[in-house]
């Protein structure tokens, strides 16, 4: 008898790419009208993000309002506003493995999306397609950084024009800024050593996993993370074998995520048999090295080493300051910080790591958003997609404005950048919980 809803923790499956059932369009369509019809008896998730309130008014516009008689083209919208956010698997379906039902819903997008690409029908996602050649991009982008930042700033009105009628980003999307150092040329010029007074030193060592977005676009975020370390006696070193394929990931283009899993897990493993914990600065990559990448690789050894031995930013910094002590010397932030808490920081399924951090700083109001701001990677940038990203994200820019904190800060530094840009708080820079950390200790301004 199956029951109405789980109350086991949900189980990711294996991405079957490989198999030639996964790329079969009939099997898809049988798989899509399967797991519609569930969804649309049920509902749960119709405030989450566009993907569900598209799939129910389709149906319930259609003539025998069932999922049947509509035509498989129609499903097309309900899989581009999707953005893998997974927040529908972790929070909300209580259909999801081990239930019978074993509904997957961000993976049976991202199998459509696939089973497209193999038809050769996404060929107008041209430009997320170019977007998500994240290290390609950062490296010719430092050349010429602040003539790209000029270009792209949103205040700079006939240039975004220009860029929107030829690229089809919208003008008025916030777009990251690109740095002529990385954070890689930074560790290197930039020495830190361990604090000797510090409770953890001579204990820890770990590998800070730079991610294409903060070694290109903000190296601030990594130099604050290796101060705090380092403050708390953790000896740290960088390391940016290359993107992690999430980019890629959400244009379904599998079996580059695995080469790049392959890729960057080969040396990180190197740095784990010295005994370096990895630790993931950005939540999309902390998801990506601690269960995707299995998923889509699953018989690789290094790809399953790194996923036992990577740890979230925040995540480390409360294991080490829970387990092995704190320095003294932690100053209040009266002003105060509004925490997002990142789909993919949730997705990893570790608790609200980036509050219960900063709520380690003592006489500091801490507010919390536990929902999706909406952008989803170039879902946010896209002229199709923008007004959507938007629209999803309301509720959070309300929740900031009505706590009106110092700092507005997430795990997604696009996230946190995209909520900035529709807030009035008076915060003009977006951060990240381990920017309010070294500033607590006194390590940055």
């Amino acid at each position: 008898m199956t029951g109405e809803g789980s109350l086991e923790a949900p189980t990711r499956q294996i991405i079957d790419w490989q198999n030639p059932d996964f790329a079969d369009p009939v099997k898809l369509d049988e798989e899509m009208r399967r797991v519609f019809d569930i969804c649309h008896g049920c509902r749960r998730c119709f405030n989450l993000c566009d993907s569900f309130p598209t799939l129910f008014d389709l149906i319930d516009s259609s003539p025998a309002e069932d999922v049947e008689h509509l035509d498989s083209e129609s499903f097309k919208p309900v899989v581009e506003a999707c953005t893998l956010c997974d927040m529908c698997f972790m929070t909300k379906c209580p259909y999801v493995p081990p239930h019978p039902f074993m509904l997957d819903f961000p993976h049976l997008m991202l199998r459509h999306r696939f089973v497209e690409a193999k038809a050769g029908k996404r060929n107008k996602e041209f430009v997320q397609r170019q977007l998500a050649e994240m290290d390609r991009n950062g490296s010719l982008a430092r050349v010429a950084a602040p003539l790209i930042n000029w270009a792209s700033d949103v205040r700079n009105k006939p240039m975004r024009t220009v860029i929107e009628k030829t690229t089809g980003i919208d003008a008025r999307a916030e777009l990251p800024k690109f740095n002529s150092r990385t954070f890689v040329s930074a560790e290197k010029q930039e020495k830190l050593t361990p604090n000797e007074a510090a409770p953890a030193f001579g204990k820890r060592k770990a590998a800070l996993y730079a991610t294409c977005f903060v070694n290109y676009n903000k190296p601030a975020t990594g130099m604050a993370a290796r101060a705090v370390l380092n403050h708390l006696g953790v000896e740290t070193k960088v390391a940016y074998p290359g993107c992690c394929g999430m980019p890629f990931l959400e244009q379904a283009e599998l079996s580059r995520v695995a080469s790049n899993a392959a890729k960057v897990s080969k040396e990180l493993v190197t740095l784990i048999d010295r005994g370096y914990d990895i630790v993931a600065l950005t939540a999309s990559c902390g998801l990506m090295l601690k269960m995707e990448w299995a998923l889509i690789a699953p018989d690789n050894p290094d790809v399953r080493k790194v996923a036992e031995h990577t740890w979230d930013i925040d995540e480390y910094v409360v294991e080490v300051m829970k387990k092995d002590g704190v320095p003294h010397g932690m100053k209040p932030l009266p002003e105060g910080v509004t925490v997002h808490l990142a789909c993919h920081a949730r997705a990893q399924n570790m608790g609200p790591k980036a509050a219960e951090m900063l709520k380690l700083i003592p006489e500091t109001p801490v507010d919390v958003i536990e929902r999706c701001s909406g952008h989803g990677g170039t879902f946010g940038v896209v002229k199709p997609t923008h007004e959507v990203a938007v629209k999803v994200g309301r509720p959070v820019f309300r929740a900031a404005n009505t706590q009106k904190r110092g700092h507005i800060v997430s795990d997604c530094p696009l996230a946190a950048q995209h909520i900035v840009a529709h807030t009035e708080t008076g915060v003009t820079e977006p951060e990240h919980p381990i920017q309010i950390m070294a500033r607590a200790f006194g390590l940055i301004e």
